[in-house]
């Protein structure tokens, strides 16, 4: 009797293993399917959907310094009115960046702001390319569509669509916008010029919020890909960093046969059992398929790893929580909006620059280009908006939503800039894009690679561009 016992205890063992690894060979094999998201629509305007037909047309648009927004008379004076009534905490000595922003640098950038930056000088060169706005799905999309100054005989531009993040902007693409529609004036290979589409993602700057709960990536790639055939093109290119790339993602996702191209430089891999390995160490990691380059950018594990997620990841799960309580503060408070956000082009930069008193903001941007985008959430009051895009993205839970299980068919690029919040290997990439045929290891650079290296991430874009024209 007790071996009977003991053998059925034994095969029902054997049965909850086989189980198990039946359900995990499941879980990461299931995915090769070529399967794409469902296109579906929306309406996320004011209100009830309207009768009839959207009004498709595409009007110019300028952004402004009229007494409505920002004029010396007005908006400027109630701006410095502000930053005269601000009211600074001491930072704790040679505490540098470790806490936040160092409130003794912050005050220089308030003087700056106060008595040097130019307002309406920033908003000719926010006008130097062509802005456009154009209602998708109820909201007015903006963006700018910056045409090459010339193609030579016989040439086609290849449109280009690319897409900010968090806390950026199209203003983040004003320096590579050149290097790929006029390549040959700035020293770089003219063999791909590009016609280049860079919106802003609904609730930021000027393309207007949502005003229903639910308006997600997905939403936006939607949007994004009708702003694409609006403009009459059938198959494009895509590129995008932080939002940018899980937006330019689900694009592939939604319309593989539109997109010819994925280009990224950040990637969120959340099915990947490759991640376990990590734990193994270093001197394993050269077993398990890791480049030399890898194990530099991935260990120690503790402090490159799981130590640099908990220190910058504390403001995602506020916004991806209660996006409006912090949003607040910010949208009343112009100094706190931009001690909040040029944090974030501190320690997502190097995050070494924690260490330094300035938090390196000035070693690889000007104050005039970080202002210039505090200010278009500022003047828009879009920050409140902008944040509510974690909640409805991550708010609802890991693999909460469908596109996370699925795989990206089209042919795809990925520059790993060294800096980046976290390093992704090439194999990491490769389980969510098995059409990688270019892996790049960027010399410098961090998470706003257009913002911070423009022709490294342009000469990189080219590469890949070439490799899929030549397929």
């Amino acid at each position: 009797m007790k071996t009977v016992v003991f053998f059925g205890r034994a095969m029902l063992l054997e049965l909850l293993l086989a189980s198990v690894l039946g359900f995990v060979i499941y879980w990461f094999v299931s995915g090769d399917k070529e399967e794409s998201l469902p296109l579906e629509d929306g309406w996320w305007g004011p209100g009830s959907r309207p009768v009839g037909l959207e009004d498709e047309s595409i009007r110019p648009f300028k952004v402004e310094t009229s007494d409505e927004e920002i004029n010396v008379q007005l908006q400027v004076q109630d701006l410095h009115q502000r930053i005269d009534r601000i009211r600074l905490t001491p930072p704790l000595e040679n505490s540098r960046f470790h806490y936040g922003f160092n409130s003794n640098y912050l005050k220089k950038i308030l003087s700056y702001w106060r008595h040097e930056f130019d307002w309406k000088k920033q908003v000719e060169i926010l006008n130097s390319y062509p802005h456009f706005k154009t209602k998708i799905e109820g909201l007015d999309i903006h963006f700018i569509h910056v045409k090459p100054p010339q193609v030579p005989p016989g040439r086609t531009p290849k449109p280009l669509l690319m897409v900010h993040g968090w806390p950026g902007s199209f203003f983040e693409f004003y320096k590579i916008i050149p290097l790929l529609t006029d390549p040959k004036s700035h020293g770089l290979s003219d063999e791909h010029i590009f016609e280049v589409i860079c919106p802003s993602i609904p609730g930021y700057g000027f393309s207007q919020a949502s005003s229903k709960k639910g308006f997600n990536s997905v939403s936006t790639a939607r949007i994004f890909y009708k702003l694409m055939l609006r403009l009459g093109f059938q198959e494009f290119y895509i590129q995008g960093g932080d939002w940018g790339a899980l937006v330019c993602t689900n694009m592939a996702q939604l319309v593989p046969s539109h997109v010819k191209g994925l280009h990224l430089n950040m990637a969120l891999i959340l099915r990947n059992h490759y991640t376990l390995t990590l734990l193994l160490g270093r001197r394993i990691g050269g077993l398990l398929g890791y480049t030399e380059r890898d194990m530099e950018l991935l260990y120690p594990f503790k402090e490159k790893v799981f130590y640099s997620l908990m220190r910058e990841s504390g403001y995602m799960h506020i916004q991806a929580t209660k996006p409006d309580s912090v949003g607040c503060a910010l949208n009343d408070s112009p100094v706190g909006l931009a001690a909040y956000i040029l944090e974030k082009f501190s320690t997502w930069t190097n995050s070494e620059f924690r260490d330094l008193e300035d938090g390196g903001l000035e070693r690889k941007f000007s104050l005039q280009d970080l202002l210039t985008n505090i200010m278009i959430y500022w003047t828009t009051g879009s920050i409140v908006s902008s944040q509510r895009y974690y909640k409805e993205n991550l708010g609802q839970g890991f693999m909460a939503h469908k596109h996370e299980r699925l795989k990206v068919h089209v042919p795809t690029g990925f520059a790993a800039f060294p800096c980046e919040i976290m390093h992704v290997p090439e194999k990491w990439v490769r389980t969510k894009y098995p059409q990688l045929i270019s892996y790049s290891y960027m010399p410098r650079g961090g998470h706003f690679a257009a913002f911070e290296e423009p022709e490294l991430l342009a000469r990189d874009i080219c590469k890949f561009v070439g490799l899929v024209e030549r397929q």
